[in-house]
């Protein structure tokens, strides 16, 4: 599983029309699902999002985790995150996970987030989703697991 993660002062994600979630002070994750991925994916993933330190300390250094902070999460399935952009001018989907797999898998992340963190909002699995955003710092990462 890939998330690229961006910390932000708020973020919210429309679909037909309608904010379906929103967060103001936290991580914008777009999450994308890989054939090979599975729990022990998921896993370690929700891990890396709630404990990664990229929020600044008393001395402006990234010491503080979401947690930390009391930050909101904004999770938004990604498809084409799982892209293989090695060769040519177009990218190759042959590595994402089929519909259902990553439909699955994101639905865990999401379940096991909640679980673990009261701060949780989501987009929709396979809508056509307009993302807004206001990018703090700005900081993005590529988490990986």
């Amino acid at each position: 599983m890939k998330a690229l993660i961006q910390r932000v002062k708020r973020a919210s994600v429309e679909v037909e029309g309608n904010i379906v979630g929103s967060i103001d002070h936290g991580l914008l994750a777009l999450v994308g699902v890989e054939k090979h991925d599975d729990a022990a994916n998921v896993e370690k993933l929700l891990h890396k999002l709630l404990h990664y330190r990229v929020f600044s300390d008393a001395d402006g250094k990234m010491n503080h985790n979401l947690q930390q902070v009391n930050g909101g999460l904004l999770l938004v399935s990604q498809f084409t995150l799982a892209a293989d952009t090695h060769k040519g001018l177009r990218p190759s989907f042959s590595s994402a996970a089929p519909p259902a797999h990553g439909e699955a898998l994101f639905n865990l992340l999401v379940t096991q987030t909640r679980v673990a963190w009261p701060h949780v909002a989501t987009g929709e699995f396979g809508a056509d989703m307009q993302v807004a955003l206001i990018n703090d710092g700005p900081v993005t990462f590529l988490l990986e697991s």
